[in-house]
């Protein structure tokens, strides 16, 4: 089966999204107070889920349009490299070379699953 270069486009968008959503979890919980209101009405986090929902819509606009999921997911890992760069952006959270290491590791196996797709 021959994963349509559309498909792919909709998972590196998708995994952006993932990311973004992680962002906004992050930075509403420190805003959160802990109460159960605190969470229901917090624009953050809402925003978060609002990205993860987008997130599934393109999975299901992507696996609609044809793939592989061995070749889509590995591609929404990238989820991953895209929020320790975000991290690093709104938090300074250091990304070191072990990190640099693992996301090489990643990109890498992400390639290695598509071939032959």
């Amino acid at each position: 089966m021959q994963t349509p270069v559309l498909s792919m486009a909709m998972f590196i968008v998708a995994a952006l999204f993932g990311a973004v959503g992680q962002f906004l979890y992050k930075s509403g919980a420190d805003r959160a107070t802990g109460s159960v209101a605190s969470y229901l009405v917090n624009p953050r986090l809402l925003a978060g889920v609002i990205c993860y929902v987008l997130v599934m819509i393109l999975f299901v606009a992507a696996f609609k349009r044809g793939g592989a999921m061995s070749v889509l997911y590995p591609i929404y890992a990238s989820t991953f490299i895209w929020g320790a760069v975000v991290a690093w952006l709104a938090f300074n959270e250091p990304i070191r070379l072990v990190n640099i290491a693992g996301m090489t590791l990643l990109v890498i196996g992400m390639f290695l699953m598509g071939i032959g797709k």
